[in-house]
């Protein structure tokens, strides 16, 4: 009875490893599919009386999870891929969060990213100001790339960096731009285009005066404000004076930067000039620039490696509307797996940890790409093989049991 326990338990294991190997081979194309393994233990009575008190043998499934997939292209920005570790957290239709290496995401009639299991990709907000916050499920939301017919961003800071000469006159306070007076004078002046919140934009111009050795004043004012024909006196004070200092030496600003100007029907603008220097040299304007856009109709997306999906726009603009983090467990191997190539956590997993991909250990998003399968199709079929023929001992072993049951049957006294 024995002889042929031991074989009914072989025959249950090679049937276990046929059906893993099966399963191996009909997700040979699924994304991200990490293959599964049957490992064999032996199996032991603890209760029989016989001294070895063998029973045969044990199957059991592992999921290779920690397997990394060949990444290969496609021509979808929205296709994703993970190098390295990490899983993509993505939800169900109940807001059930779930892990996933399958990254074939595309946008429903909602303009919800879904996978062709139909999860959700979730991310974090960035959009309105709203912070990326990276260890929080509840904070997590759809990722939705659903275009809107504009879209407008209000400046909120730029770079003005010039060379002042040193060379140049001192103006008398009396005659300085912030007096606003048809007499102004200035050493020379430059414009900086801003955004206010409804994309409009709103002309500054900026003037330079030099008050005395190695100290200027700025003041920023509103073009809209000029006088007829442009300039002094404009119909509103400046939008902001300040005072800059040099080094005698260096010629490099020392105190000063940045400035802050509320851009007229926008937002406060912080204005760097650390980049200013006072040589020996004309006025010349090195760099003037500020953020903020037009309205402008969206183009598409890009996502960059570390996860940071980006609205992109006609004019060239670009900003960042999503962070998709990355998850991860302790053990990978034991989680829990779920329909659609998705896991959940278990016992034995250990909790999610999440992350910017490229930190902590996490590794990239690769955006128009897939990862594949790890299914080798030449070693699954080796496989079936050998698993086939086990099946075929196993069967052998328990008929030469049978035969031997029957003989002791037919004992005759």
């Amino acid at each position: 009875m024995s002889i042929m326990g031991a074989a009914v338990s072989g025959m249950l294991g090679d049937t276990s490893w046929l059906s893993t190997i099966s399963q191996n081979v009909s997700n040979a194309n699924t994304t991200g599919y990490k293959n599964v393994e049957t490992e064999f233990s032996t199996l032991v009575d603890a209760a029989s009386a016989n001294a070895d008190g063998l029973e045969g043998v044990e199957a059991s499934m592992s999921s290779l999870n920690s397997m990394q997939g060949s990444i290969t292209g496609t021509s979808t920005t929205t296709d994703l891929a993970v190098q390295g570790d990490g899983y993509f957290l993505v939800s169900d239709a109940n807001g059930n969060i779930f892990l996933t290496r399958n990254g074939s995401f595309v946008p429903n009639a909602s303009g919800d990213l879904v996978n062709s299991a139909g999860y959700y990709l979730m991310g974090y907000n960035l959009q309105n100001g709203q912070a990326a916050v990276g260890d929080s499920v509840a904070d997590l939301q759809r990722v939705n790339v659903a275009s809107s017919a504009e879209s407008a961003t209000a400046t909120t800071s730029g770079t003005l960096s010039w060379n002042l000469p040193s060379t140049a006159a001192i103006v008398a306070a009396a005659d300085l731009p912030s007096t606003n007076t048809a007499t102004v004078q200035y050493t020379d002046m430059t414009s900086l285009v801003a955004y206010d919140d409804l994309g409009g934009a709103e002309t500054l111009n900026v003037y330079v005066s030099k008050t005395a050795a190695n100290t200027w004043e700025v003041d920023v004012y509103n073009a809209a404000d000029a006088a007829t024909g442009g300039g002094f006196p404009y119909t509103a004070g400046p939008l902001t004076t300040a005072t800059l200092d040099f080094s005698p030496t260096t010629g490099d600003l020392t105190s000063g930067s940045p400035i802050s100007v509320a851009v007229p029907n926008g937002q406060t603008m912080s204005i760097d000039l650390s980049q200013t220097t006072q040589l020996a040299s004309s006025f010349a304007v090195n760099a003037a620039t500020a953020n903020g856009n037009a309205p402008s109709s969206m183009t598409g997306v890009s996502i960059s490696v570390n996860g940071t999906l980006s609205f992109q726009y006609a004019n060239g603009t670009s900003s960042p509307a999503y962070e998709i983090p990355l998850a991860t467990v302790a053990s990978e191997d034991n989680l829990a797996t779920a329909t659609g190539n998705a896991f959940q956590t278990s016992a034995d997993s250990g909790p999610l940890r999440i992350g910017t991909a490229g930190t902590a250990g996490l590794g990239s998003v690769e955006s128009s790409s897939l990862e594949s399968s790890t299914v080798d199709l030449a070693t699954e079929l080796t496989q079936m093989i050998e698993a086939q023929s086990a099946y075929q001992a196993n069967s052998k072993a328990f008929q030469t049991g049978a035969d031997l049951l029957d003989v002791l049957n037919n004992l005759k006294s």
